[in-house]
């Protein structure tokens, strides 16, 4: 299964992130957290995948998270309505992140990257 990495073109961290990808020679199909944002479904699964709580998923240095109070919500929400929200608003959702078959890599953290996406080329 090709990853595919969910990036905002304006952030520098997923420009950072896809140049990363590129300079190492992976594959992934690209898309847009804006324009196609994640599904409940989706976000449900990669939860799953993750092993992390729903909150983790926040885009928590983000203005909209900011101005909606989300802080204190994602403490008390129901992880069903944390994956609406979510899903609602791509730029929710912490990125970049990128889903394999069997992981799934929130934000850029180069180290973990290249565990999970370069295990298989060495």
């Amino acid at each position: 299964m090709t990853p595919v990495f969910l990036h905002y073109d304006r952030c520098s961290t997923c420009q950072k992130a896809k140049k990363w990808l590129d300079d190492n020679g992976v594959a992934a199909a690209h898309r847009s957290i804006t324009e196609q944002r994640p599904t409940v479904a989706e976000l449900q699964a990669w939860v799953a995948l993750s092993g992390l709580p729903a909150a983790k998923f926040f885009n928590t240095s983000g203005m909209l998270y900011r101005e909606q109070g989300m802080s204190e919500k994602v403490k008390t929400l129901p992880e069903k309505e944390l994956l609406q929200i979510l899903a609602s608003n791509g730029m929710m959702v912490k990125r970049p992140l990128v889903v394999g078959k069997d992981f799934v890599l929130l934000g850029f953290k180069e180290e973990k990257w290249k565990e999970a996406l370069l295990r298989d080329k060495e």
